[in-house]
């Protein structure tokens, strides 16, 4: 069994994690092979020597940009993909009810079953939860560049990327035609799941299913800069008004226009810099993952 373990994951430490993960892959009468990658750039390479090596499952141990990397190269192959989450947020794990502890998420992969699920793409960029541009692919490049120049904790940079970007981030105009549907919005922000996300106070930014087959859009509603203020707060402590804050669409392909050229995207917290238009489609079923035995998905 190949296992991708991003070194910066976990709260003791890469040495202590691979440990860890040994003993309690060992104790099940399993010999694990344990790549530590620092660099992401690697994972790629890794995941693909492991599947000419005829492996049948690969696990990622990471948060969920790493887990982004591994899934990534193993779309429409027949290799299953095993979750270890240890990131800060873990919403792919979440979604899937895959156990958030260590000990849980190891047994999932040896006792749990294998299920089809979709994914999105974005030009030809993989995404398992979502994708989005404007608002949060500024405020991640602020966040990033406050960590490296003044060696910020990840929360106190977004708290100063956000409260930065905020007043002076301009507003998108943005052409989307849905499956021949077309729509032209003003917006600070373009948000693409993977499947429908949940906009309420109880479950927001959840999903339901990772198999409908669909992808799901939502932008704000027209809004000045004040109004923008007041929805980040409201996003933040959880008081979203579902569709009094947001237009939500539901298709299998959309395309978005801007007029640039490139623009920055965020896929799975990860940006890049993407041509224009930007083609977004569904591709059903095309990721098998290890999921707990009495999930209720599939």
């Amino acid at each position: 069994m190949h296992i991708i373990l991003n070194a910066l994951a976990g709260t003791s430490g890469s040495t202590q994690t691979e440990q860890r993960l040994a003993d309690l892959f060992r104790q099940q009468g399993v010999e694990p092979h344990i790549v530590l990658v620092e660099n992401g750039r690697d994972i790629l390479d890794l995941v693909r020597h492991a599947v000419q090596a005829r492996s049948q499952t690969i696990v990622a141990g990471g948060g969920d940009g790493t887990i982004n990397a591994v899934a990534s190269a193993l779309v429409d192959t027949d290799v299953a993909l095993g979750i270890l989450p240890l990131g800060t947020l873990n919403h792919f794990a979440k979604d899937l009810g895959i156990p958030l502890d260590l000990a849980g998420a190891v047994q999932t992969i040896l006792n749990g079953r294998i299920i089809p699920i979709d994914v999105g793409d974005v030009n030809g960029r993989i995404f398992i939860n979502n994708s989005s541009l404007g608002l949060y692919p500024s405020i991640v490049r602020h966040r990033l560049n406050q960590q490296r120049r003044y060696g910020r904790s990840k929360w106190l940079a977004l708290l100063w990327a956000t409260l930065s970007v905020l007043p002076r981030h301009p507003f998108l105009r943005v052409g989307l035609c849905l499956e021949g549907t077309n729509i032209v919005r003003r917006t600070p922000f373009v948000f693409i799941g993977n499947n429908v996300y949940q906009m309420d106070a109880l479950n927001l930014g959840s999903r339901s299913q990772l198999d409908a087959g669909t992808l799901s859009l939502y932008t704000a509603q027209p809004i000045g800069r004040f109004g923008l203020f007041k929805l980040m707060v409201r996003l933040l402590i959880g008081r979203l008004h579902g569709r009094d804050d947001f237009s939500a669409f539901t298709a299998q392909d959309i395309v978005i226009n801007i007029r640039r050229n490139r623009v920055r995207v965020a896929t799975d917290g990860e940006i890049t810099i993407l041509k224009t238009p930007l083609h977004y489609r569904i591709r059903p079923g095309a990721l098998r993952v290890i999921v707990p035995a009495e999930t209720p998905m599939q």
